[in-house]
């Protein structure tokens, strides 16, 4: 109905877009609190001049127990003689190992009143005499109970009113990696850049003395070239402190013959290029003509920690382990005293020390950085991972009794120090969480559904107990709100073309009565090395014209409009408007969630196909319906399914987007909804494409699995990894949990596909075996994820059955018209 009212002479247009969318021993040596052993400063008046302290070794006989006659000619760091900064990117990252045999103790909890008193029984009133008389007992008897009461032990001669937790990971760890770590690169180094023979001394420190003859300051280097005079900094994080590079320019003007090097293990930021660059030109103002006395080299390690987890000490974590997914387990803890399931990994430690919140990274960062003066935190510190943009890449080692391994892809943060990453531990709970639940429930329930004639069909009853279905319903509104932005003339030129050009009834353009959905572009897959590697899984954006029953009260709409008209609505549509939100769902940081939650569903399917080759730890689980060990997560422990349905009915009825367009007087609103996943095809990867587009990745994936500092060739994309892990011989990836009973719920899957309907068979059912009228299973040459048996190509790999199909959520646009009076 309209209804004649007095307003302006021109037309104002309310958009209200709603598109639809789904889808190794464990002895411990160190752990006391940091200790700046470089010389202490005696302020007596500023430094006139250096010595280098009496002392030093040669860093032959120090790091590699041997003594060389005379140091090689090719001996020494490479210089690039075209600027200050020499890059070794090009040759594959190497690895080196260090000891920390602490880290088999993290799984240890706050000490009880009863651990307390056994631990301070050997000295009461003298806690120093105390830890080292435990000290001596563990290293005697070899017994993790006694290595437990040395470490509490220690925690009570701590003076700082830490947390344990705090002191263990920041104090206990931070400094027996410092000392292992720091002493393993310089070990390295000199064997790889052959620092030997007598021009070459390690741990070498710099007194600053003043005019009365005081050390007033010190600065201590890894390694002086007594023949170059060339000081050596070697981080193996990269990261130069300031307060170092103070020092360094002092002595830059003392000893006006001496030169500088700094040496990473990983790319220098550009920040810390700068430092080196800032430092060089100063040194250099100092000395006209020289070149470079001030360089920086980079050539790529990655450092590997040697620790043997303990039954009983280590920590396990649930994530990706399917032998922790039973009742009692639903909470995510430490497991340390599981000896049938768990993982551990670079990945996991990264996680458990990351903040919840931007304060606590901000604070766990400010910590580390104090306690790290030899640089040895991972690139970044704790905050350096961009854990919004982490995504499951690599599932692997599958079998009965072998658990899973996995590696995760993430961007660094640029600026950890001031704006840390944040917020790990959910992301790893949504990504494993989304995992299980593929597994778990049968794909007839992988649909949601926005659609104003279907209020009873949003989505299955069960999956809308989970954070993936939640994803999925939140991610379908999200994009129904960024078409109705899209559609914003004031905002995109597309929008208003769009307008100018539709066709028209009584002069006014009519909507796009277009229905959208979200379904896969050819993803890239490679089987090899014994897992899958998920290179790259783009989603698209598509639409296709659909009529719809529920309108507004009091709205009129075009409906007239001939095939040809529909037709050309479709096409202006899909030149304008989509490319837009094709490009936000696959990079748009508010789409992130939905990225991960995809990416496990590919890693899911894998793992129900090698599943139905020989059976693996997660075979109870498939097709079981059981997602009550993975339920919403706070803070969304109380959403609903009809909260995002009243969200959606109300956009429809008050409208999103308003703006103005000047074809006349006259007010529209308008609404939309709809998705499809049925149809996913995948692009083969054949064994020399991987090898051509993804140099590196597969040792990449495999460091990631033993280092917190493996990133891809030279660039600020990060993989961590983790999986099972054996402790004391035994592989703690158990049997999987017992099969839960099916249960059955939910009003069914929405009608309205904008599609040919298919009728796809689960890759398996029950947790029996695939159905007789499947084909086999026949690996693939070039590396393809093998076939389920059904021959119709739904599925981002071929056999993933009614993969996210929210078929019947409408895209519909409602008209209010209001006329101006004659």
């Amino acid at each position: 109905m309209n209804t004649a009212l007095r307003i302006p002479e021109r037309w104002r247009l309310a958009g209200r877009v709603l598109a639809a969318f789904g889808i190794a021993s464990a002895v411990t040596v160190t752990g006391l609190p940091g200790v700046d052993t470089s010389g202490t400063a005696v302020a007596a008046g500023p430094a006139v001049t250096t010595k280098i302290r009496p002392g030093a070794k040669r860093c032959d006989e120090r790091n590699l127990g041997k003594t060389y006659g005379t140091t090689p000619r090719d001996s020494g760091l490479p210089n690039d003689p075209l600027g200050g900064n020499f890059n070794a990117s090009s040759s594959l990252p190497k690895n080196f190992n260090y000891k920390l045999p602490g880290r088999a103790y993290d799984g240890l909890g706050p000490p009880t009143a009863a651990d307390k008193a056994k631990a301070m029984s050997k000295f009461p009133n003298n806690t120093e005499k105390n830890y080292k008389a435990w000290q001596k007992v563990a290293d005697a008897s070899g017994d993790p109970a006694d290595r437990a009461m040395e470490i509490y032990a220690r925690f009570f001669n701590n003076n700082e009113g830490l947390t344990f937790d705090h002191w263990f990971e920041n104090r206990y760890i931070r400094n027996q990696t410092n000392n292992s770590k720091g002493s393993a690169f310089e070990r390295q180094l000199v064997k790889d850049f052959r620092l030997i023979g007598p021009d070459w001394l390690c741990e070498v420190t710099v007194d600053l003395i003043d005019a009365q003859g005081n050390v007033v300051d010190s600065r201590r280097y890894d390694a002086y070239n007594k023949k170059s005079k060339e000081f050596n900094e070697f981080k193996s994080n990269s990261e130069l402190t300031n307060k170092q590079l103070g020092k360094d320019r002092k002595i830059a003007r003392l000893m006006p013959d001496h030169k500088f090097r700094f040496t990473g293990a990983k790319p220098f930021t550009d920040g810390q290029k700068k430092k080196i660059n800032d430092f060089n030109r100063y040194v250099s103002r100092l000395r006209p003509g020289a070149v470079n006395p001030v360089r920086g080299n980079q050539r790529l390690y990655n450092s590997i920690p040697q620790t043997t987890p303990i039954r009983g000490y280590s920590r396990y974590d649930r994530w990706f382990a399917p032998g922790c997914q039973g009742a009692g387990t639903t909470t995510l803890a430490s497991l340390g005293s599981a000896s049938t399931c768990g993982t551990r990994g670079p990945l996991n430690e990264r996680i458990n020390n990351s903040g919840r919140t931007l304060n606590e990274a901000k604070q766990i960062q400010a910590g580390a950085r104090r306690f790290d003066p030899r640089g040895t935190l991972p690139r970044g510190g704790p905050g350096g991972v961009d854990f919004t943009t982490m995504e499951l890449r690599y599932v692997g080692g599958l079998g009965k009794g072998k658990g899973m391994q996995y590696s995760m892809r993430a961007d660094q943060m640029p600026d950890p120090d001031n704006n840390p990453g944040y917020g790990g531990q959910t992301r790893m709970n949504l990504s494993s969480d989304a995992l299980f639940t593929w597994l778990a429930l049968t794909p007839d329930k992988f649909w949601v559904n926005l659609n104003p004639d279907q209020p009873d069909k949003v989505m299955d009853a069960t999956f809308g107990k989970t954070d993936a279905g939640r994803v999925l319903l939140e991610a379908d509104l999200m994009m129904k709100h960024d078409f109705a932005e899209a559609l914003n003339p004031d905002k995109h030129v597309e929008g208003k073309r769009y307008w100018d050009t539709a066709p028209r009834r009584n002069g006014i353009p009519c909507f796009p009565g277009t229905r959208f959905w979200i379904e896969p572009e050819p993803a890239k897959v490679r089987e090899q090395d014994g897992g899958i590697y998920i290179l790259d899984s783009p989603m698209k954006v598509s639409d296709q014209w659909l009529d719809v029953d529920y309108h507004v009260p009091g709205s009129t709409e075009c409906t007239d409009l001939t095939k040809a008209e529909k037709t050309a609505i479709e096409d202006s549509v899909r030149l304008n408007v989509i490319p837009l939100i094709q490009d936000r769902v696959n990079k748009d940081p508010k789409y992130a969630d939905l990225r991960a939650v995809y990416n496990a569903r590919v890693a899911a399917e894998y793992i129900r196909q090698q599943d139905a080759k020989s059976p693996n730890d997660f075979h109870k689980m498939i097709n079981s319906n059981d997602v009550s060990a993975w339920p919403l997560r706070a803070p969304n422990q109380n959403w609903t399914r009809d909260q995002v349905w009243n969200r959606y009915m109300d956009s429809i009825k008050k409208g999103i987007e308003w703006f103005e367009l000047k074809y006349g007087g006259k007010v529209y609103q308008q609404g939309v909804g709809g998705v499809d996943f049925s149809k996913q095809p995948k692009q083969n990867i054949t064994r020399t494409r991987f090898n051509v587009e993804n140099r590196d990745l597969d040792n990449t994936t495999r460091n990631s699995t033993k280092s917190d500092d493996a990133s891809y060739r030279d660039t600020d994309t990060l993989y961590l990894g983790g999986g099972p892990a054996k402790a004391n011989g035994s592989d703690p990836g158990g049997d999987p949990a017992p099969t839960p009973k099916p249960t059955h719920t939910g009003g069914g899957k929405p009608t309205g596909k904008p599609t040919d309907p298919v009728t796809p068979q689960p890759t398996r059912s029950g947790g029996g075996q695939a159905p007789a009228t499947s084909a086999p299973n026949t690996p693939d040459p070039d590396g393809d994820l093998a076939h389920t048996g059904n021959t119709v190509p739904i599925g981002l790999i071929t056999g993933i059955s009614a993969a996210l199909v929210a078929a019947g959520g409408t895209l519909w646009w409602g008209m209010r018209r209001r006329r101006t009076t004659g």
